[in-house]
C-alpha cells in the first residue's frame, strides 16, 4: 500500500473500522485522512449539501497496536468501493476532493 491509497483500516480496543487516505504506514502505525466508517454517508451528505464550510477529513494517527487490518478499498465483483460510491454521488474522486484542504 502506498500513501494516497483509499484503505478501510479495522481497529482493536475499541473495535471500529476507518476509511480514508493513507498518508503513511511505518512500524509505529498509521496516519489517515479519514472518518469512521458508520459516518460514511453523513460525510457524503455534507459534501453534496454544505451547511456553511465545506468540510474535508480530520488526520488521524493509529499506533501499530491497534490495528487489526489495513484493507486496500476495492470494488469486489459488483459491488463497488467506498470511493467509487463517494464519486458516483458527488461527481469527485476523493482525491480532487481532498486536494482543495492540502
Amino acid at each position: 500500500m502506498e500513501p494516497h491509497s483509499i484503505v478501510v483500516i479495522s481497529l482493536q480496543n475499541p473495535k471500529e473500522k476507518v476509511w480514508g487516505e493513507l498518508v503513511d504506514l511505518s512500524n509505529a502505525g498509521t496516519t489517515i485522512r479519514g472518518i469512521d466508517l458508520s459516518s460514511f454517508d453523513d460525510f457524503v451528505s455534507q459534501v453534496l449539501h454544505p451547511d456553511g464550510d465545506r468540510m474535508g477529513l480530520p488526520t488521524l494517527f493509529f499506533p501499530m497496536l491497534r490495528i487489526e487490518r489495513i484493507a486496500l478499498d476495492e470494488p469486489r465483483g459488483s459491488i463497488p468501493s467506498l470511493a467509487d460510491v463517494f464519486q458516483k454521488k458527488t461527481g469527485r474522486s476523493l482525491a480532487d476532493y481532498l486536494e482543495q484542504f492540502a
